[in-house]
C-alpha cells in the first residue's frame, strides 16, 4: 500500500498549521453530516459544541478522540485526512466502513483550542480528570465510552519538541504507548492487544521515518484517561505527534499520524496482528528529554567579570497573537549541555556574545543577540 500517495490524495486542505479551532472544523463536519452522522454530544465549559462523528457499520468499534489538550491539533488534522479517505469510494474505504464503526470526537476541548492552551476554560488538564470527572468535557468522553462500548480506544495527542528517541540524535516524530492498567504495569489481554497493534504500526512507520518512533513512559496514573480505559479492559493506544526536522507546523508529522492510523486499521481489517509482540514493542526506544529547539555552543560570555566559553539553549513558545500562533524563542538553559541536541545548532568557536540587555543570555529572555559584533540572531535564528 502506498501510504504517502493515500495521504496526498486525502489531505484536508482547509486545515494547516498549529492553530486548529472549532471554527475551522465545523464547516467540514457540516459537509460530512449525512444521515445525522455528526451529532453534538455535549457542550464545553463556555458552551461550545462538542461533536461526535460516527462512520461505518462494522462490528469492530473504535473510539477516537483528539484535542483533549487544546493546543494539540496535529492529530485532528490527520483525523480529517482519514475522514476524506473514507469518503473516497475506494475499495479501502469500503472495507473499512464494512468492518469498523468509528466513533470520532475530533475536538474534545474547543475552549482550549481557541485559547491555544493545554487546559480547558477552567484551567483543568482534562487528561488528569478521568476519575473525578469534574469537567463537562471529561464527563462527555466518559459517557461516550460507556454508551459506545468500544473494542479499541485511540487517544490522540501532540508532544513537545524536547523528546528524542532513546540516546540517539533523532527526534521522536511519532510516539506510542499502551498505557498500564495497574501500578505494577503488568500486561494483561487488553494491554497486549494494544501492544501488538503498536508493534504493527511501528513496522510500517520504520519504512518512512526510520529511528524516529518512540515509546512513551508507561508509569501508571489512574487519573489519566488512557490508563483508566485500559484498566476497564479496553485496549487503548496513545498516539503522540512529535517533531520532524524543520516541521514546526507539524505538516510532515501529520502525514505520519495518518499513516499510523491507516496502517492500524489495515492490520485490524486483515487480522494481521501477531499474537505476542511484546519484544518488538519494548524494542521501540523510550522517549527521552534530549532536545532543545536552538542550541548554541562554544560562545564567549562575560560572567561576573570573568570571560568563559559556554553553551546555551533556547526554546520556542507558541504564543497566540491576534489570532495567529507565533513561535517566539526564549533562552531556557545555560552551561553544560552535554548529551543534548538542538533542532538547530550553531558553534560559535569562541565568538563574543552581546545583547541589548546585560550581555548575558538570561533565562526567559528573548533570544535576540549578536556574536562578534556582526553575526546577528533574531528570535533565535541567524540573520543573513
Amino acid at each position: 500500500m502506498d501510504f504517502e500517495k493515500l495521504f496526498e490524495q486525502n489531505k484536508e486542505p482547509s486545515l494547516h498549521g498549529r492553530y486548529i479551532t472549532l471554527d475551522l472544523i465545523t464547516p467540514i463536519l457540516n459537509k460530512f453530516n449525512t444521515n445525522n452522522a455528526v451529532q453534538i454530544i455535549g457542550k464545553s465549559v463556555k458552551g461550545e459544541p462538542i461533536y461526535c462523528y460516527t462512520l461505518g457499520k462494522g462490528k469492530t468499534k473504535i473510539l477516537l478522540w483528539s484535542q483533549m489538550h487544546g493546543n494539540e491539533g496535529t492529530t485532528t488534522k490527520a483525523l480529517f485526512d482519514f475522514f476524506n479517505l473514507v469518503h473516497s469510494d475506494s475499495e479501502l474505504a469500503t472495507n473499512f466502513l464494512e468492518t469498523f464503526t468509528f466513533c470520532c470526537i475530533p475536538m474534545l476541548n474547543p475552549d482550549g483550542a481557541k485559547l491555544h492552551t493545554r487546559e480547558n476554560a477552567n484551567e483543568v488538564d482534562l487528561n488528569r480528570d478521568s476519575q473525578n470527572l469534574t469537567q463537562p468535557e471529561t464527563k462527555i468522553l466518559r459517557a461516550t465510552f460507556d454508551s459506545f462500548k468500544p473494542y479499541f480506544c485511540y487517544n490522540l495527542h501532540d508532544q513537545r519538541t524536547i523528546y528524542g528517541v532513546g540516546n540517539t540524535n533523532k527526534s521522536a516524530t511519532v510516539s506510542f504507548l499502551a498505557p498500564a492498567f495497574n501500578e505494577a504495569r503488568e500486561i494483561n489481554e487488553s494491554r497486549l492487544k494494544a501492544i501488538n497493534l503498536i508493534a504493527g504500526m511501528n513496522t510500517v512507520l520504520q519504512k518512512y521515518i526510520p529511528g524516529q518512533v518512540g515509546r512513551f513512559d508507561d508509569t501508571f496514573n489512574i487519573n489519566c484517561i488512557g490508563d483508566t480505559f485500559q484498566s476497564l479492559g479496553v485496549p487503548t493506544v496513545l498516539f503522540e505527534a512529535g517533531h520532524y526536522p524543520n516541521d514546526y507546523l507539524r505538516e510532515e508529522t501529520r502525514k505520519y499520524i495518518f499513516i499510523a492510523l491507516i496502517s492500524s486499521f489495515s492490520i485490524l481489517y486483515e487480522n494481521d496482528i501477531v499474537v505476542n509482540e511484546i519484544g518488538d514493542y519494548l524494542n521501540i526506544s523510550q522517549n527521552k528529554v534530549s532536545f532543545y529547539d536552538l542550541l548554541y555552543k562554544n560562545i564567549k560570555i562575560n560572567y561576573d567579570s570573568i570571560e568563559i566559553i559556554t553553551n546555551f539553549a533556547a526554546q520556542y513558545k507558541e504564543e497566540l497573537i491576534e489570532g495567529k500562533i507565533c513561535l517566539n524563542a526564549y533562552f531556557i538553559q545555560i552551561g553544560n549541555l552535554e548529551n543534548y541536541f538542538g533542532h538547530f545548532e550553531y558553534d560559535g568557536h569562541g565568538a563574543n556574545y552581546a545583547d541589548a540587555f546585560e550581555n548575558y543570555p538570561n533565562i526567559d529572555q528573548k533570544a535576540d543577540f549578536i556574536l562578534d559584533k556582526n553575526i546577528k540572531f533574531v528570535n533565535g535564528s541567524i540573520q543573513i
